[in-house]
């Protein structure tokens, strides 16, 4: 029995010895090849051979195809704008008084001749003007980005022409208000209306305060802003 096992171990023992010498073996083998693997000398990669890059288009190269024939001998690569005649400018407005409210002067002014009137105040809408400034005895309008100045008298109403009627929209006038004319009358009496129940003094009426006609009094006042002329309804 004991010889048996001494056999069996020394069996064991003789096939541990072969796998470490197979282990040892392969393990050379390895390490030799990857000695041989490091140690090669590295090859130079060939060297490819680059075409230079294209370069991009640029638009003066064509500059002679653009200018020169493809259909007509003419032509011409500069472009002439021809500009049209300038617009006219529109009729002005008409002027028929001046009245100061104590805040500022304001205009009673029609769009046309012939149109209804009412009162406007710097930066308002007259028609297709804007109402830039009143300044002395002259009216200061924009249109399309010019300022035009006129007098008082060249826009006055056309001797001849009806005035219309004021519209509704006319400025409330205030106790201090000075109101100024500059139509031409035909006969003394009260002008144009301004607002409901008052009406302005017409230029060139020397009837004195009190004077009653068409169911108004003529008031004249003396104010910081020079005579306050108005006809208020008879009561």
């Amino acid at each position: 029995m004991k010889r048996r096992l001494l056999f069996v171990n020394l069996l064991l023992l003789a096939v541990a010895a072969a796998a470490a010498w197979q282990v040892r073996a392969r393990w050379l083998e390895g390490k030799a090849r990857e000695e041989r693997l490091l140690g090669a000398p590295d090859r130079p990669a060939a060297s490819a051979v680059m075409a230079p890059a294209p370069q991009p288009a640029s638009a003066a190269a064509y500059s002679d195809v653009a200018e020169r024939v493809l259909f007509s001998r003419d032509r011409n690569p500069t472009v002439v704008v021809e500009a049209g005649p300038p617009r006219p400018v529109p009729p002005m407005p008409v002027l028929h008084g001046v009245m100061n409210l104590g805040a500022g002067p304001v205009v009673i002014l029609s769009e046309r001749e012939g149109g209804p009137h009412r009162g406007y105040s710097t930066g308002q809408k007259v028609g297709e003007f804007t109402l830039a400034a009143i300044a002395g005895d002259e009216l200061v309008l924009g249109w399309e980005g010019a300022e035009i100045r006129k007098k008082f008298q060249d826009l006055r109403p056309q001797p001849g022409t009806a005035a219309a009627p004021a519209a509704a929209q006319a400025p409330e006038a205030s106790p201090g208000a000075v109101v100024q004319s500059l139509g031409k009358p035909a006969e003394e009496g009260p002008g144009p209306q301004v607002t409901p129940g008052v009406r302005a003094c017409v230029s060139g009426d020397t009837s004195p305060a009190g004077t009653v006609k068409d169911g108004y009094r003529k008031v004249i006042t003396q104010t910081p802003f020079g005579s306050n002329c108005r006809w208020e309804p008879v009561k």
